[in-house]
């Protein structure tokens, strides 16, 4: 990634039943970045704690990387990082675990739910 672009990624931060705040973070902002590509340079270089659900790099085929980016539903592998600002948070309709993590797991296919039949 490019040292003389930089893109200001606010990180939601928190776990369910804390109080949440945002992070910032300068990301160096190479063209054709992906904002998944951004977080793993996060957690990489800066805040080793970031949490985030990813187990394939721009295939969108695992849905895991699902987050709202900009307010918007998204892929973090395909949604494309812009110079400025972007801001990264957990899919709203989702019980949050920590940070960007959300549990995406369908009720009928926890194990052990009461709503799996």
């Amino acid at each position: 990634m490019s040292e003389d672009l930089k893109t200001t990624l606010k990180v939601y931060r928190g776990a369910a039943g804390e109080d949440a705040h945002y992070d910032h973070f300068e990301v160096p902002h190479e063209e054709g970045a992906s904002v998944l590509d951004a977080l793993v340079w996060v957690r990489e270089n800066v805040d080793a704690s970031l949490a985030f659900r990813y187990s394939c790099v721009s295939a969108n085929a695992c849905k895991e990387c699902m987050i709202l980016v900009d307010g918007q539903v998204n892929y973090a592998c395909t949604a494309r990082l812009n110079t400025g600002a972007v801001t990264v948070e957990p899919l709203a309709n989702k019980k949050q675990i920590r940070d960007l993590v959300t549990d995406i797991v369908p009720p009928k296919e926890r194990l052990g739910s009461a709503d799996a039949e």
